[in-house]
């Protein structure tokens, strides 16, 4: 069995997600902070309307379509019981992540919700709540935890990933704007600034991923060009050593139950520690998963 080296909080220190850079990065929008004196570039737009307005649609139809890939995802690689934590977009809680969380414990994972109902951006409950419920379980298994975070979860996944290294085996997000650098990549955004009366201030925040160094550990975004909230190009990954971008055919709403996704995720997991690949799709789903864009696309 594992031992994990103890977590030390730093004593004075207000609840935090623990990253302490060793000097000030150089001036980027940190997601959750003040808008960014300065207009979008082009590449910074938001998705176009017409996906944003038919995005709940396409959601409905691709949870009809989860009946199917119920059959397709039972040829899906089993898990190995190691812990797993599913972290909920903004306004949703662990119910809007039921489906996912009920396909990844029938593959024989430990799975675990976020517990901490509907998520209305980074509070100082979910500050503090995050990377403790990481560590909690990286004791309770004796294994390291994979987390999977959608949209605003993903941040989160992150942060929490880079305060317990040594304790998360591996991070998958699911149309999470990991790399949005101005707050016009999200249509999300009107919603977030309701609640911003609750989070906690900025300078707890996390900082932007655009300025810190890659994860140690595998890390997997997970994103659709047809995503009607957050950007794609806010969700990929640079080439990093272990780190990839998977494109999908998903609504934004669906990427919780889009048999594609399901089947990504649950190949990811699968991967030992030990002997990380980059995903392959099945033969019989390779038109659901099209080439990643380029940079400049």
């Amino acid at each position: 069995m594992t031992t994990f080296p103890q977590h030390r909080p730093r004593p004075a220190d207000p609840p935090s997600l623990a990253w302490t850079p060793a000097e000030p990065p150089r001036r980027v929008w940190t997601p959750g902070a003040a808008p960014p004196e300065r207009p979008p570039e082009p590449h910074e737009a938001p998705p176009h309307w017409l996906l944003l307005s038919t995005d709940p649609g396409r959601a409905i139809g691709e949870a009809a379509l989860s009946a199917v890939g119920r059959a397709i995802l039972r040829a899906a690689p089993r898990g190995d019981g190691h812990p797993v934590v599913v972290l909920p977009g903004l306004g949703g809680g662990d119910a809007s992540t039921f489906v996912l969380r009920r396909t990844l414990r029938r593959l024989g994972y430990a799975v675990h919700g976020w517990n901490l109902g509907r998520n209305n951006g980074p509070t100082a409950d979910v500050i503090r709540h995050v990377p403790g419920l990481v560590a909690e379980l990286a004791n309770r298994y004796g294994r390291r935890v994979s987390i999977v975070g959608w949209s605003l979860g993903g941040i989160y996944a992150h942060a929490a990933a880079r305060a317990h290294p040594d304790r998360v085996r591996q991070v998958i997000t699911l149309g999470s704007p990991i790399r949005m650098t101005h707050p016009a990549q999200t249509h999300a955004m009107v919603y977030y600034k309701l609640h911003a009366h609750r989070h906690v201030p900025e300078h707890l925040l996390p900082p932007s991923e655009v300025v810190q160094p890659p994860l140690t550990m595998p890390a997997t975004s997970i994103f659709s060009r047809w995503d009607g909230i957050v950007s794609y190009r806010a969700s990929m990954h640079p080439p990093y050593e272990r780190h990839e971008n998977i494109a999908t055919v998903s609504s934004h709403f669906g990427l919780g139950h889009h048999p594609a996704v399901l089947w990504a995720v649950a190949d990811r997991l699968a991967q030992p520690e030990s002997g990380w690949r980059p995903f392959e799709p099945p033969t019989m789903l390779m038109p659901l998963f099209p080439a990643p864009p380029g940079p400049d696309e």
